[in-house]
């Protein structure tokens, strides 16, 4: 952005609270259009959007709970350490994290990259330490937990920014977890050649609203809502439950999928994102509304780590009198990866 370019970034946006705020300053500074890559705002058929719209439109009543599958991983194996691949700029790749040795399991399936190991420190398994990623909540969850909050807001997009927000959060308690490593007091792992992210989990979120939002490893992967006049379920590939069948006699209006999205939909999320640039509007998936919601996914690994629900100001953007908890927020970048801002 300080360079003059406009920006659609793979999600989760960030690794910690802190990079979030960082993006947000340096997009209010430049006014460069940012786009975030939850593609399951505009595409997945619109089942997430007609999702929203059957919510706003009162066809559960008040909602009372909303629930995220979004799967869990299982045990993990020994990854020991291992020869750098030839192809590999290790040191690059790890950039402001930690220096560590490179780890990987030659002996199982390959990745994509030219034969670089599947189970390893690198490529897809990267998201299975903290060092680097945040496991199914940080994967998975920027998607559901998304659609989720979205669906809790009546905003629109096009004029958000910190001053406007969809539906935020208060507490943060981890009902029950498991790890596949044991962890210190100071919420670090005492192993480093397992994978560190949480494989099962139920965490419970209590929202401004009074709604309970539940991020589970548990059931289908897909967002079930729950109201006082009924509830349904929507995932990529279906979108079920009473008050979707009633809309064969009852229908939305016309233009309620259109009234979420705040325009007609687009045919796929990267020309919201080249729409946005022509229109100099914000796109659909703004940074705005991804790092509210990201922060809840941020939070719940730091509550699992440190084994402790989390009181959470959504206008300071500071855990509430836990100052253990705060030093998670931020983390301090490897020498020669250094952001001065």
């Amino acid at each position: 952005m300080l360079a003059g370019k406009d920006v659609y970034c793979e999600k989760p946006l960030t690794l910690t609270i802190a990079e979030g705020k960082l993006i947000e300053k340096i997009k209010r500074k430049t006014g460069r259009t940012f786009q975030v890559g939850t593609m399951q705002r505009t595409e997945c058929s619109q089942r997430f959007l007609q999702a929203i719209a059957l919510v706003r439109s009162g066809r559960i009543g008040k909602v009372k709970k909303v629930t995220c599958g979004i799967g869990g991983f299982g045990p993990s194996p020994i990854i020991p350490e291992a020869a750098v691949p030839e192809q590999l700029d290790w040191d690059t790749w790890l950039g402001p994290a930690p220096k560590v040795p490179y780890r990987a399991l030659p002996e199982m399936r390959k990745g994509y990259g030219g034969g670089v190991p599947l189970y390893s420190n690198c490529h897809y398994a990267f998201r299975n330490w903290h060092a680097y990623s945040g496991g199914k909540l940080t994967d998975w969850g920027a998607h559901h937990v998304d659609i989720a909050c979205w669906a809790l807001s009546d905003s629109k997009s096009g004029k958000r920014d910190r001053a406007s927000y969809q539906s935020r959060a208060r507490k943060i308690t981890p009902l029950n977890y498991k790890f596949d490593v044991e962890y210190d007091q100071t919420g670090n792992p005492l192993v480093d050649n397992k994978y560190d992210i949480a494989i099962k989990y139920n965490i419970q979120v209590e929202m401004l609203d009074g709604v309970e939002l539940l991020i589970t490893n548990e059931g289908d992967n897909g967002i079930l809502f729950e109201g006082t006049k009924g509830r349904f379920f929507v995932n990529r590939g279906k979108i079920v439950g009473k008050p979707v069948e009633d809309l064969t006699s009852n229908p939305l209006p016309g233009n309620a999928v259109e009234d979420v999205y705040g325009c007609p939909v687009p045919e796929n999320h990267t020309l919201n994102f080249i729409e946005a640039i022509n229109k100099k509007i914000e796109p659909i998936s703004d940074v705005w509304t991804h790092n509210q919601m990201l922060e809840i996914c941020h939070l719940s690994n730091i509550a699992m780590r440190l084994g402790r629900p989390l009181n959470w100001d959504p206008d300071t953007r500071e855990v509430v009198g836990d100052k253990q908890a705060n030093s998670f927020l931020a983390r301090e970048n490897r020498k020669g990866y250094e952001i001065n801002m």
